[in-house]
């Protein structure tokens, strides 16, 4: 047994060297094609740095991605090694970034338990939609005359011109077109009878007008010549979503190991570790390669790179409206109302759901953090004009940096321009109580025509709020209580989101206390025979046998429910 490489090089030659030679010292035959815009001075330094290892050099050819030239570049490199070496029962293509994974040894011991069998990705281009982006069938049936990254205005409109009009090329008879990785192992008698097929010029004059050609050349002649195909490349690679191959660095070491793939592509130039770590033993030579595990890792890393993480808004790839991948990262809950009704409502929280206890984030005149701060989580400012040039970003980034879960504040008082966001994000529990808004100006000493005229504001933003409540947008958890329903059962609301928080965070903790609510029913009878209707308070029986005195409620009239 013994292996041919192919080594197309097109930069970077002193690592190519460095490489080839590490092939050519396991006792495999090498022949190497330089690009020919190589510049001569490092060409030249290329082969005196391999002297003495027997490479041989191939015909210089200019070659461009997605053109013929790369085809042709292996198919001299390949005739050349056959010719030289008739002793060769394996041959396989590599570039000057493809590091061995494992020994040369261990793969030709490999490749002895699998004899006769050809290493190629090869997949029918009709069935299965391999290519990642751009054309997929339309490769072999229309013409590529033009480059597609130096005449990209060419390429296009010529593209849709012969779509315009029909014209479809006639793929040669007895050619099923497939496509696959251009990183192949074929057996020496399938290369060898790959190049002599007496078709083999007319083969060659229709490739050399199919667009990106090294993945479906050998891909397809070898259906025509091979008695055992498997479909899969010894070589790790993966593309991106935009069909560019995945850079491996020093911190992919492990996930590389890990593969226990034979080589891989590619390796950027500057991965000192990798190139230092690597070729490494097998504990087990005999051990199967397994890229699916890689792969399987890309494939999470190409979708986090289109849909972002959860919650992280950034210039380079901000969304669009309603195409977010989660408004925000974690889950975290509104107060609305509550802490009207219980001044210790933050410090409960923290102690008995164990969440991160905000006051009004949206406040007009700051964001109020927990204990105080004047610097939140993720170094956020409690600067109100700071924080109203984004709430979006404020309110995401918040969630996003802190550890705990978030809870803060919220009441009709607050800025609500993050209301429709809230309300149709899956992340936010929404705990309302309407009416609550009331107890603060029950006790503010300001006279009744500034109540009153603080109380309609109010009003018109809480009704704004639950009308948003009731669309059939929302997406967000919402439990409602009118302030009658928390007057008459303060522990059952408390423990029903203590539990809805915190469902295993242990005994129940002391309640906070409920504001005296004291004259609330005089205010609002007050502020209803001055013209205004106060809503959504719940049932006004309920509330007047709550907060009256039993002395005053027989002097009390009936009113109707709010």
């Amino acid at each position: 047994m013994r292996l041919g490489v192919v080594m197309l090089c097109h930069d970077n030659l002193p690592l190519a060297a460095r490489l080839a030679r590490l092939w050519a010292d396991s006792g495999a035959a090498v022949a190497i094609h330089v690009d020919a815009r190589c510049g001569a001075p490092a060409v030249a330094a290329l082969w005196e740095g391999l002297a003495g290892t027997g490479a041989l050099p191939v015909p210089r050819r200019s070659c461009e991605w997605g053109t013929f030239s790369l085809v042709a570049a292996t198919l001299d490199a390949a005739q050349a090694l056959l010719a030289a070496h008739d002793d060769l029962t394996h041959v396989i293509t590599v570039s000057g970034s493809c590091l061995p994974l494992r020994p040369p040894a261990e793969l030709l011991a490999w490749l002895a338990r699998h004899p006769g069998c050809d290493f190629i990705e090869s997949v029918n281009a009709l069935d299965v939609g391999w290519s990642v982006g751009g054309l997929n069938e339309e490769r072999f049936t229309l013409h590529f005359p033009f480059s597609f990254r130096r005449q990209r205005r060419l390429f296009d409109r010529y593209v849709q011109l012969q779509r315009r009009f029909g014209i479809r090329r006639r793929i040669p008879e007895g050619l099923v077109p497939h496509l696959g990785s251009q990183w192949w192992c074929l057996t020496a008698t399938t290369l060898r009878a790959i190049l002599a097929d007496p078709r083999r010029g007319e083969f060659d004059r229709y490739f050399r007008y199919v667009w990106i050609p090294d993945e479906s050349y050998f891909q397809t002649l070898v259906r025509r010549h091979s008695l055992q195909v498997e479909s899969r490349s010894l070589t790790v690679s993966k593309f991106d979503t935009q069909g560019k191959p995945y850079v491996f660095y020093d911190d992919h070491r492990d996930l590389l190991a890990a593969s226990h793939g034979f080589i891989a592509r590619k390796i950027w130039p500057g991965a000192a570790g990798l190139y230092a770590h690597f070729p490494r033993p097998s504990q087990d030579p005999a051990t199967e390669p397994d890229p699916e595990r890689v792969e399987a890792v890309l494939e999470a890393a190409a979708i986090r790179r289109q849909l972002g993480r959860p919650g992280l808004y950034m210039q380079s790839r901000f969304p669009a409206k309603d195409r977010e991948n989660g408004k925000t990262a974690a889950p975290y809950a509104v107060m609305y109302g509550l802490g009207d009704l219980f001044p210790g409502l933050g410090d409960w929280l923290a102690a008995c759901a164990g969440i991160a206890a905000h006051g009004h984030l949206f406040a007009r005149d700051e964001a109020e953090f927990a204990d105080g701060a004047s610097i939140g989580p993720g170094a956020l400012s409690a600067s109100a004009a700071i924080r109203d040039l984004d709430p979006q970003g404020f309110l995401a980034s918040l969630i996003r940096s802190s550890p705990d879960v978030v809870g803060f504040l919220y009441s009709p008082r607050d800025r609500q321009e993050l209301n429709w966001f809230m309300a149709t994000d899956p992340n936010a529990r929404l705990y309302v109580v309407t009416g609550a808004w009331m107890l603060p100006l029950l006790h503010s000493g300001m006279p009744f025509d500034d109540v009153r005229r603080m109380a309609a504001r109010i009003q018109r933003a809480e009704i704004a709020f639950l009308d948003i409540l009731d669309s059939v947008w929302v997406k967000g958890r919402v439990r409602r209580w009118t302030l009658a329903d928390v007057i008459a059962d303060p522990a059952g609301v408390l423990e029903t989101i203590r539990l809805d928080l915190a469902p295993d965070n242990g005994p129940a903790c002391p309640l906070p206390s409920l504001r005296d609510v004291t004259g609330l029913v005089a205010l609002l009878r007050r502020l209803r025979n001055a013209g205004l209707r106060p809503r959504r308070m719940g049932d006004h029986r309920k509330l007047r046998a709550l907060t009256t005195p039993p002395a005053a409620q027989t002097a009390t009239p009936k009113g109707p429910a709010t």
